[in-house]
């Protein structure tokens, strides 16, 4: 436990992160990464030249004291020391043109890479979520999963970029480091220990309280959209209650603690930058006067000093983007963390293996429940022959609805199993099982879009088939009132009265000519007299279907064939 303890704060992390990645995405980054290599080698190319360029324009004549320029003199049968300069001097400004091309082309590479990631992670995300089995989905907040999917998924993203350029700005300090240490090793030493320590304390403490912060956000960021949602549908309901300056404060509250940990974080960010700094010119101040005191010749010392100038220019803007992006890492870990319990979170594997439904379903010595040792359905056996209306009636909490649930395939029994003409339905024919169910709950959904658009919803949109459902579940006339089938709906159906959202749920249900209806309660909430209506429209359209009805009242299940009671 305690060596756990010890260990960067950001290693689990980075784990998890390689764990989320495809063999594809670890190529990539292998290019990337070499890629990284070579910008840090011309970067300490940039610095490094400019030392023997000032040297050589000082005094020319070491132009032939040193092996290496005389060499390339010679190679280009230069004739003046001038004409070297010259060339010199166009090959520097066309490396730092190459230089700047590169690195746009490399921070292309890595930000293309980045946010591609982080349409993989939504997508991956949004696709585990419609995959989850509805109990597993009921068991999670719809506002945390929205959240992962939007906001912890971006962040994932930003904390791959981060690594990369933290690996980048690495190689550079190691790379200039060894130039350093090449040019005076005593006083580079000296430097490492000073900003050694500094590091680490900054890391130390600064570090760890941007992480904690980066958790009290997301976790506020979660809490915004639960008060949202929750607030902006029950709206009418807070108007009649008049607690608006409940959900304000509660809202508020939310705000604050969320701007707090942003306040205290955009503070902490650029703390390295400023300690750095001044530690750094002091030591170049410092290292001004040791060189002046060991170097009686200024030709000497003026190129040491650019040279540790340039380098340290350098360099500790690289320390303070290391130091920044190591914090945001922290700051955005929790959000890799999550994506990663989402994206391995288990999700059965469910097939669309044909399924014939043609005499019968039966259901064997069925059992469920939702907590462990607590079932609702107990050894529960009945056979629904094809064209019946079953209706399932009993007091609530009874298991009418989670019984349904059972047939139509939406929840799956813990022991038992159910049959369709003598087939087991299980994960390989699920999907065309489902495909047979038209289903009408008590509340019906709508988004704000066309009638068109919310029956079709999940099909694609047919205007002969809209027309031919709607006509069916008689809203047809009342659109055409309005804008026919592209009539538009409100937020939830609000322009609409609760009879005509059921008939769009009826149109939505019959849509794509299911072989099997279900009605759970879906006329509860309405009067007697649009209930009454509604039903009879029901029982029309279902004449040559399997009708599975779920009520408390006689009257909407008089027509039906036979009545189970749970």
């Amino acid at each position: 436990m305690s060596k756990k303890s010890h260990k960067s704060p950001n290693i689990s992390t980075i784990a998890k992160l390689r764990a989320l990645l495809t063999r594809r995405d670890k190529v990539i980054l292998l290019f990337l990464f070499i890629a990284t290599i070579f910008f840090s080698i011309m970067e300490t190319i940039g610095i490094s030249i400019i030392m023997p360029y000032i040297t050589f324009a000082s005094n020319p004549s070491l132009i032939f004291s040193n092996d290496i320029s005389k060499r390339i003199y010679e190679i280009l049968e230069c004739s003046s020391t001038l004409q070297f300069m010259v060339f010199f001097s166009v090959i520097l400004v066309a490396f730092y043109l190459f230089r700047i091309l590169y690195g746009v082309a490399y921070n292309y590479a890595l930000n293309r890479f980045a946010f591609r990631k982080y349409h993989f992670f939504a997508y991956r995300l949004f696709c585990k979520s419609v995959d989850l089995n509805y109990a597993d989905f009921t068991r999670k907040k719809t506002d945390a999963i929205r959240h992962n999917i939007t906001d912890a998924a971006l962040k994932a993203s930003f904390y791959v970029q981060y690594l990369l350029q933290m690996f980048s700005e690495i190689f550079t300090i190691v790379l200039m480091y060894g130039l350093l240490l090449i040019t005076s090793w005593k006083m580079t030493l000296a430097l490492s220990v000073i900003l050694g320590l500094q590091v680490i304390l900054i890391t130390r403490f600064i570090g760890g309280k941007i992480k904690k912060m980066g958790a009290i956000r997301h976790a506020m960021d979660t809490r915004f959209h639960e008060i949202i949602s929750k607030t902006f549908g029950n709206f009418k309901i807070i108007k009649l209650k008049g607690n608006q300056q409940d959900v304000q404060k509660e809202f508020e509250s939310a705000s604050f603690t969320r701007i707090g940990a942003e306040i205290l974080t955009q503070t902490l960010l650029p703390m390295p930058k400023l300690i750095l700094e001044t530690i750094g010119f002091s030591v170049l101040i410092l290292s001004v006067v040791y060189i002046l005191v060991c170097y009686d010749s200024a030709a000497a010392v003026l190129p040491i000093i650019s040279m540790y100038a340039l380098a340290l220019y350098r360099i500790l803007p690289a320390v303070t983007k290391i130091l920044q992006n190591y914090n945001m890492m922290s700051f955005y870990g929790n959000a890799v963390g999550h994506v990663y319990e989402d994206l391995l979170y288990h999700t059965d594997y469910e097939d669309n293996e044909p399924c014939e439904f043609a005499r019968s379903i039966e259901l064997r010595d069925i059992c469920f429940g939702y907590k462990e040792g607590k079932p609702i359905i107990k050894d529960f056996n009945l056979t629904i022959h094809k064209g019946e209306k079953i209706a399932f009636c009993g007091p609530s909490g009874a298991g009418k609805s989670t019984l349904v649930d059972l047939i139509i395939g939406i929840y799956k029994p813990q022991k038992g199993e159910i049959l369709v003409d003598d087939v087991k339905i299980d994960n390989h024919n699920l999907r065309s099982w489902r495909k047979k169910i038209g289903y009408i709950p008590q509340t019906i959904y709508l988004f704000d879009g066309s009638v068109a658009d919310n029956v079709a919803f999940g099909s694609d949109l047919d205007e002969a088939r809209v027309i031919q459902a709607c006509k069916k579940a008689n809203i047809y006339d009342f659109l055409c009132e309005h804008d026919g089938i592209y009539t538009r709906v409100g937020e939830g159906g609000i322009l609409l009265s609760g009879g005509q959202k059921q008939r769009i749920g009826i149109a939505r249900a019959i849509y794509d000519n299911p072989e099997i209806l279900v009605l759970d309660e879906a006329t509860s909430a309405l009067d007697s007299a649009t209930e009454a209506r509604i039903m009879e429209e029901i029982y029309g359209v279902a004449k040559d279907k399997t009708l599975l009805v779920i009520a408390h009242r006689l009257n909407t299940i008089e027509h039906c064939d036979r009545k189970i009671e749970l």
